[in-house]
């Protein structure tokens, strides 16, 4: 399980003293109670998926390292980003252990005389056998591979804790998912757990975000120091109906104080303002675009604008 180290650099023998420490531990233990490689490409999804552990761990981690001063909400970060490389490695694990005692020779066997079975196996990721040789990959369910653009990282920490938020409920709902799809008691112990996890870093996170509120060092809307004078404020708390439903009008969000308490709602039952479509662009020639222009005439410009061209 992956730690952080606070301490100054000093004997590397001593776990204090190290700036990133694995020990070779797990947080908990589960062991699943047969081999199961259709759903070892199940848990991908919470591994290498877009609210999978690789993501929370990836986008607490640069969060903290993007963190523009020090104290309990950088702290906080490293604290929970360590967790979840701990959890990236306990999924790892529970996926190699699903695929561990399926001998390739047996699966084929099996599945060429049980069409039920080969059905069932023709949902495997076969790139768990011929890419990882019977282990996890950094991949989600459908085998995309895991991009870093699925983390937030803005240095505003409100931002960053709703959608940390996001992240462990968008999380918990696939390993909810996940537990229902099977009953292998080993697990469903893991997931159990996780959603556990889960549960205390959702309340975490929104009481974060309530915390920086509270001490005013952030602020509804984000980013709360952007002046609002210079924000189009006449249709900043409109709720401007673009649907022919009418039931969005009776919620909160449509009439009363806003929760910035900034403002009050206001429910317009369909946009009050319109503005002509401007011309289509034209834009330049050595695009090659289509446009109303002849080609010829086209391809003209292009050849005199090369030829003015200082390049």
């Amino acid at each position: 399980m992956a730690e952080d180290g606070a301490g100054p650099v000093g004997a590397p023998d001593e776990i204090g003293d190290e700036m990133f420490f694995h020990k070779q531990e797990l947080q908990f233990k589960a062991t699943p109670a047969k081999p199961d490689a259709l759903f070892a490409r199940r848990l991908q999804e919470v591994l290498g998926g877009q609210y999978g552990e690789i993501t929370v761990a990836m986008q607490y981690g640069f969060q903290a390292w993007n963190s523009h001063e020090p104290g309990k909400y950088r702290d906080l970060l490293f604290g929970i980003g360590a967790e979840e490389f701990g959890h990236v490695e306990m999924l790892a694990i529970m996926i190699a252990q699903l695929l561990e005692k399926a001998p390739i020779e047996q699966s084929e066997a099996a599945a060429a005389s049980d069409p039920v079975l080969g059905a069932v196996m023709g949902g495997m990721d076969v790139q768990h056998a011929i890419v990882a040789g019977a282990g996890a990959r950094a991949v989600d369910s459908n085998g995309n591979p895991w991009q870093g653009s699925y983390i937030t990282a803005s240095g505003n920490l409100l931002a960053d804790f709703t959608a940390n938020a996001n992240a462990e409920m968008q999380g918990r709902v696939q390993v909810a998912r996940l537990y229902n799809m099977t009953d292998d008691h080993g697990v469903r112990e893991l997931l159990s757990f996780l959603l556990a996890r889960d549960t205390m870093h959702q309340n975490q996170w929104t009481a974060a975000a309530a915390e920086l509120r509270a001490e005013g060092r952030e602020d509804l809307p984000v980013p709360s120091n952007f002046p609002l004078s210079q924000e189009y404020r006449d249709v900043s708390y409109q709720y401007i109906n673009f649907s022919d439903g009418a039931a969005a009008a009776e919620g909160s969000w449509a009439s009363g104080p806003t929760p910035d308490g900034k403002g009050e709602f206001t429910y317009l039952d369909a946009p009050g303002t319109s503005a002509p479509m401007p011309p289509a662009t034209q834009p330049d020639e050595r695009y090659y675009g289509t446009t109303p222009k002849p080609n010829i005439v086209e391809k003209a410009a292009g050849v005199v604008k090369d030829k003015l061209s200082t390049k």
